[in-house]
């Protein structure tokens, strides 16, 4: 797969930050995935994947480690030179659709149904999208989506995956928290009440979805670098007791 350079791939569409979705993904929790496709036989490093939600790159790095090519894009550009393109990936991309197998990404919840929609439309073998939990749930997913079109495999995972707004995390790094009710701040651990999944598509396959939970796997599928600085203002301030 060559790099997309195609005027739909390169499209300039400016959208406001706060109207992005905007929480990055744990390089550990995308490891996860791939690990558990290799071990189900796919052979990730002939295969291609796309990227269509890829924010800050945090899940597209991890992929280009296991896949052969993975084309990153965005409706927002983040400035990452590594980013192939910004565009929409819920536009209608005629001739200009990437060739890929897989399509992988964390997409806005409120556009994952559509986002699984167009992405089973162009990948050759499989789709897999890392959603809360919750997305499991509901009457309506369940007549336009999970009713008719199955996914192969449910994944929760057994460690919780730590996800914030705007920021990536490392979770064994403490980080400012402000005091509530006259207490005073302090240095804490970063945590989610939120639990998530990797659901997965597979072509062909018409069947009712396995369960595979992830098993406890971060601190072995965490790299040196993956987590970047903890932002100024989550550190401590001046003079502040920790």
């Amino acid at each position: 797969m060559t790099q997309n350079r195609s005027s739909a791939v390169m499209q300039q569409r400016h959208t406001a930050m706060d109207a992005l979705d905007d929480f990055p993904t744990p390089p550990w929790a995308t490891r996860a995935l791939c690990e558990a496709l290799i071990g189900q036989g796919h052979p990730l490093h002939l295969q291609h994947a796309w990227e269509p939600a890829c924010n800050r790159l945090f899940m597209a790095r991890p992929l280009r480690e296991y896949f052969d090519q993975v084309l990153a894009t965005d409706v927002h550009d983040y400035g990452d030179p590594a980013q192939d393109g910004v565009a929409d990936f819920l536009i209608d991309w005629a001739q200009d659709v990437p060739d890929v197998d897989w399509v992988i990404t964390n997409p806005p919840f409120r556009l994952a149904a559509d986002f699984i929609d167009e992405a089973l439309r162009h990948a050759r073998v499989g789709v897999a999208v890392f959603v809360r939990s919750a997305f499991a749930e509901g009457l309506d997913r369940y007549d336009t989506l999970f009713r008719d079109r199955p996914e192969a495999m449910v994944m929760p995972f057994v460690e919780r995956v730590v996800l914030w707004e705007g920021v990536l995390l490392d979770p064994d790094v403490r980080i400012w928290r402000e005091g509530k009710d006259g207490k005073p701040g302090k240095m804490e651990k970063p945590t989610s009440a939120t639990a998530y999944a990797w659901h997965v598509w597979l072509r062909g396959r018409n069947a009712p979805p396995e369960l595979h939970r992830v098993p406890p796997c971060r601190q072995e599928l965490t790299r040196p670098g993956d987590y970047p600085p903890v932002p100024e203002h989550l550190r401590a301030p001046e003079g502040a007791l920790i």
